[in-house]
């Protein structure tokens, strides 16, 4: 019989070849989606898997022991992926084209973006099942998928930053700020918006005047 740390580590490789097939994945279906409306919606994007460490203190906090089941059960994010787009519309397309993956099955939406989280946090949150073809056959591993804008990214980086400085509480006079300044990122994204809104109609228009 199997003990736990080999059971821990088997199961840590079966996640590394999830995320390689999520990154594949994703990167044909943003190729297809360039083919399709001629541009790349996508600034950048960072595919991870989960430090052991960070898995241990994850499952801490919840309550639950180190072992695979519980990894399984309870840590969604263990392969995470992260895509940085320009403009809040691009969020939703991004979201609407992993939705329609053949290889990918949908296990949960969070639109923390139309739903803001009480600290000022905003992206949308996939969790997605990836399949890893084995020599026994297909196992489906959990993958988080997190789209946001360059302006959001800016404050869960800054968020991030503030978490580890502060170890334990916050004082409420940064998490006052914090949310102050998630509030001013959702206009500026509004505002950004509305200028990508006003460069497509020049562009419309200058290609109505000057067809190829």
């Amino acid at each position: 019989m199997q003990d736990e740390k080999t059971k821990i580590n088997q199961l840590l490789t079966k996640y590394q070849f999830a995320l390689k097939m999520i990154e594949a994945e994703v990167e044909v279906l943003l190729q297809e989606f360039t083919l399709k409306h001629g541009y790349n919606p996508v600034e950048h994007s960072k595919v991870r898997l989960k430090s052991k460490k960070s898995i241990m203190e994850k499952l801490e906090r919840k309550g639950k022991e180190y072992t695979a089941i519980n990894m399984l059960q309870y840590v969604d994010d263990i392969v995470g992926v992260r895509i940085v787009c320009s403009f809040l519309t691009d969020v939703y397309d991004i979201v609407s084209m992993i939705s329609k993956s053949s290889n990918l099955i949908i296990k949960e939406k969070k639109d923390y973006i139309a739903n803001p989280k009480k600290t000022g946090y905003m992206s949308y949150h996939l969790v997605v099942l990836v399949p890893v073809y084995l020599q026994d056959g297909v196992e489906y591993m959990n993958c988080e998928i997190q789209i946001r804008t360059m302006a959001m990214d800016f404050w869960a980086s800054l968020d991030h930053k503030l978490s580890y400085k502060f170890k334990e509480i916050i004082p409420s006079e940064v998490e006052e700020k914090l949310y102050e300044y998630s509030l001013m990122i959702q206009q500026l994204d509004q505002k950004m918006l509305e200028l990508n809104d006003i460069v497509d109609k020049y562009k419309k228009e200058n290609q109505k005047e000057n067809p190829v």
